[in-house]
């Protein structure tokens, strides 16, 4: 593990140990006129947290994502409650299962020693990582026009979601300190990252250099696959076993997106790939 590494990872348990203790938390919004304050607190947080300049000059230039912000305010937008089958939470953004699921074994198969090596390493299957590899991203197609501080910083703000994803946004700024992000960096709505949409936290946690050029990117492939496997394995995966609903390598995927439709689909959708 690398020196950076160590940092990154201190860097994480200590905004989290910040976010718990209310004192020293940035007090959350309910209207879009109350973001710059917010951004004056959260500073001050991430300062405390070791952010450097250039992420705090991030912070300073973050504007208010429109698109994070309608779907927080809109509770009718958000059916991770609504109980809806795998198909029809495939069918929702892919025009059937069987199309998805071909195109997944098509990727699978033109990257079959990345995923075999994967495996051998962290003891997830392609299947998975496919799988949600393919829903997050379609493969890398998509990975998100959002200025990723921007998001995260909005999330975080947001009354409904604080304080749980304010790790997420210092982690956001520490990443522009690294020379990963800029200002700029765009992902999806609500700062995530790359091909497979990591939270910044999380990739704070789990990166690893997945293609050995000494460098753990989110939107380089193989880093982030492998990445993927290091969080669900650090986080309980084991080799070998089932994965299907009820077994404990499906209750690992609730570390991954907390949405029961979202595991069901992806393991309903890995179980067929492996056919």
């Amino acid at each position: 593990m690398t020196p950076t590494r160590v940092t990154l990872r201190t860097l994480a348990i200590v905004a989290g140990m910040l976010v718990a203790t209310p004192a020293l938390a940035a007090s959350c919004i309910t209207s879009k006129g109350q973001f710059g304050a917010y951004k004056q607190q959260l500073a001050q947080q991430a300062a405390r947290a070791g952010v450097g300049q250039r992420g705090l000059n991030a912070l300073q230039q973050a504007r208010l994502s429109g698109i994070t912000w309608r779907f927080e305010s809109n509770p009718a937008s958000q059916s991770s409650m609504r109980y809806r089958s795998p198909e029809q939470f495939l069918k929702s953004r892919f025009s059937s299962v069987n199309s998805f699921v071909t195109r997944a074994k098509s990727r699978l198969n033109q990257n079959a020693r990345l995923f075999r090596s994967i495996e051998k390493r962290y003891g997830v299957p392609g299947s998975i990582l496919v799988a949600i590899w393919g829903y997050e991203t379609g493969w890398g197609g998509y990975t998100g026009k959002t200025p990723v501080v921007s998001g995260a910083v909005t999330l975080a703000s947001y009354c409904r979601r604080s304080p749980r994803f304010e790790d997420d946004a210092i982690a956001a700024l520490q990443l522009v300190d690294r020379g990963l992000l800029t200002g700029n960096s765009r992902g999806g709505p609500s700062g995530e990252l790359g091909h497979m949409q990591f939270l910044a936290g999380n990739w704070v946690r789990f990166a690893v250099d997945g293609n050995g050029d000494g460098r753990a990117d989110p939107n380089n492939a193989a880093d982030a696959l492998a990445t993927a496997a290091n969080m669900l394995r650090r986080n309980g995966w084991r080799s070998g076993r089932p994965f299907g609903e009820g077994s404990a390598n499906f209750r690992v995927l609730s570390t991954w997106n907390d949405s029961g439709n979202y595991q069901r689909a992806i393991a309903y959708a890995a179980g067929l790939i492996q056919q």
